[in-house]
């Protein structure tokens, strides 16, 4: 099989070139050789490589700056992955999409599960929403991985900018009212390769992602926790040398351009189902600032 990935110098793309190496012939292209915003660019690609599989992790995922830009944003949350649905169909590939808890709204009590309506609240929720939707529209084989919190040792996210003040600062406040799933960028590329390899050994790759066991999945660590907690969690790992007192703040304490839904947390209920169970958040953190 031959297996195009996007986005490989981003933090989910830099992992799927490991994870799915024993699944086939991995050809990975980053910003410079396939930018989704250039649809023609990604047109020409496609068609060049003639993959039997798009696995597409890039994104525009600056979700404050999309509310400045949103006609960048739908074209590469959007748009791109339309396109990239249309060259799907001509060469017979399947597409693996990565998607976001940002689709929802946050008004649930509970955990958000694959077939609850979504409603997003931003810019970057919208895109991403569209983008499903384009891809369920084309009738191509697809798979869509909502992900969320996403986190790891390279890149820019979370993580690291907290890493990065709690060697600056002898106190951090910290959003205290958001609850979501972090989720390492390692576990989301092994999952994915776990969940291609199960399908595949069921019905065939594309047969089953063109039937029932396509469509959307949740692809989260288990259990939640707030920012704040999230941030208690990575100052007290042993590798962090200062330890800064960690303060739990409102929402509207930290006024930011786009507006955050106050739980996104989402149930893996549907990998579940297949036997795929996911690490918590606490086990995975721990073994990324290992």
């Amino acid at each position: 099989m031959k297996i195009l990935v996007t986005g490989v110098s981003g933090q989910v793309g830099y992992e799927l070139q490991r994870s799915l190496q024993g699944l086939g012939e991995i050809i990975a292209v980053d910003r410079a050789q396939m930018d989704l915003s250039n649809l023609q660019q990604v047109r020409d690609v496609i068609r060049a490589v003639k993959p039997n599989l798009i696995v597409n992790p890039a994104a525009h995922t600056a979700v404050d700056k999309a509310e400045s830009e949103p006609e960048l944003a739908f074209r590469i949350n959007c748009e791109a992955p339309g396109v990239m649905a249309e060259e799907a169909n001509k060469v017979g590939a399947g597409i693996v999409h990565y998607s976001t808890d940002y689709v929802f709204d946050g008004s649930k009590v509970g955990a958000y599960v694959e077939t609850d309506p979504t409603c997003p609240i931003n810019v970057y929720g919208a895109s991403k929403l569209a983008g499903e939707q384009a891809l369920a529209a084309s009738g191509v084989p697809h798979l869509i991985l909502r992900t969320s919190w996403v986190y790891g040792m390279r890149g820019k996210n979370f993580l690291l900018t907290m890493l990065r003040l709690a060697a600056e600062r002898d106190e951090l406040r910290i959003v205290g009212d958001q609850f979501g799933s972090p989720t390492w960028s390692r576990t989301i590329a092994d999952t994915t390769a776990q969940l291609l390899a199960r399908l595949d050994a069921k019905a065939g790759l594309l047969p089953a992602m063109a039937g029932e066991q396509g469509g959307i999945y949740h692809l989260t660590a288990s259990g939640s926790t707030s920012w704040h907690g999230f941030t208690q969690q990575i100052v007290a790992h042993p590798s962090v040398a200062n330890k800064p007192k960690v303060s739990a703040i409102a929402t509207h304490e930290y006024p930011v351009p786009a507006r955050r839904p106050h739980n996104s947390v989402m149930a893996a209920k549907r990998l579940a189902a297949l036997g795929i169970h996911l690490p918590s958040w606490q086990a995975a953190l721990e073994l990324c600032q290992a």
